[in-house]
């Protein structure tokens, strides 16, 4: 039984937790506030209005932006286009990841070595990281051509149509190293007894792998899922940074392989000035994430196993 000073101690208590969280928490949600919520109810506000970024005389115009976008084929082929994208290089950076930490993860002299050099590249900002794979894929000067050369492959134009689209695959699976070093994590928390456990009832290397280690680590597999679909989704600088540009001071040329959808709100936004409707676009495309977001959880309850079952503690 507990008495009124007892229960006036826990509400005090109570209090006090919830100021400490919300001092310690408060400099997030002020950058939430400032740098997120803030500035995409702007683009939402906006995209109702014919808004150019420069001129003051804009006007409210209702749906206009949206439906002028669903009309547009520019934008809808941009749309398939990333979906396609995302479907192909999503499935290769997971499984990319997965086999370099399998290989890592063996008992190999200087292994924390080979584990630096593959993660290395994951460090190396995105701009510097396009800019040298630019200037790997030059036909005429590119270190990929002259390889190809020694084994007596013609040289190769991997920056324009349809080869941009695998030059562009190549510059994101670069960058495997971090997702390979959170399923080399992964793999390390396994019990080896179960391993051990299912040898000895006859299973080889692939069957524990496949019906054990897969299992144990799928909690990580959907969560660089994840991550990597909205990861690919966003890519804009890439594509931009890979293409030929015309001339100094113009707009760069994208190739229609590698010309995704934020490739196209980019051009919307800073080649034709249409603010209003870019930021119509970009909401948009935020259901679209979420969607396919909530569509990827929801099939998670068929392939992700958690050691707690989540359904028992609700």
């Amino acid at each position: 039984m507990t008495t009124k000073g007892t229960r006036r101690r826990r509400k005090g208590w109570q209090r006090y937790s919830s100021r400490t969280f919300y001092l310690f928490a408060s400099p997030w949600l002020l950058g939430f506030a400032l740098l997120t919520a803030l500035p995409l109810g702007y683009a939402l506000a906006i995209s109702f209005t014919n808004f150019d970024g420069r001129s003051p005389r804009w006007r409210w115009v209702g749906l206009r932006n949206y439906t002028e976008l669903f009309d547009d084929a520019d934008v809808l082929a941009s749309m398939v286009r990333t979906l396609a994208f995302t479907a192909i290089a999503v499935p290769i950076m997971v499984a990319g990841g997965l086999g370099l930490a399998v290989l890592l993860n063996q008992r190999l002299k200087a292994v924390g070595l080979f584990r630096a050099i593959f993660f290395l590249p994951s460090v190396v900002p995105m701009v510097a990281a396009a800019i040298m794979w630019k200037l790997i894929f030059n036909r005429d000067v590119g270190i990929l051509n002259e390889i190809l050369d020694v084994i007596s492959i013609p040289p190769v134009t991997w920056l324009v149509d349809p080869n941009a689209f695998y030059a562009l695959v190549i510059l994101i699976l670069w960058g495997l190293g971090g997702g390979m070093v959170i399923m080399l994590a992964a793999l390390q928390g396994v019990p080896a007894e179960l391993e051990e456990a299912a040898i000895i009832d006859g299973a080889n290397r692939w069957q524990v792998f496949w019906n054990v280690t897969v299992p144990m680590i799928s909690p990580v597999i959907f969560f660089q899922v994840v991550t990597g679909v909205i990861f690919t989704f966003q890519i804009v600088i890439q594509p931009l940074l890979l293409s030929q540009t015309r001339e100094v001071g113009q707009v760069t040329h994208v190739p229609e392989s590698t010309h995704l959808f934020m490739v196209q709100v980019y051009e919307e936004y800073f080649a034709n000035n249409r603010y209003g409707y870019a930021s119509a676009m970009l909401w948009v495309f935020f259901l679209v994430i979420l969607v396919v977001t909530l569509i990827v959880l929801r099939s998670s309850r068929l392939w992700v196993h958690y050691e707690v079952d989540s359904e028992a503690d609700r």
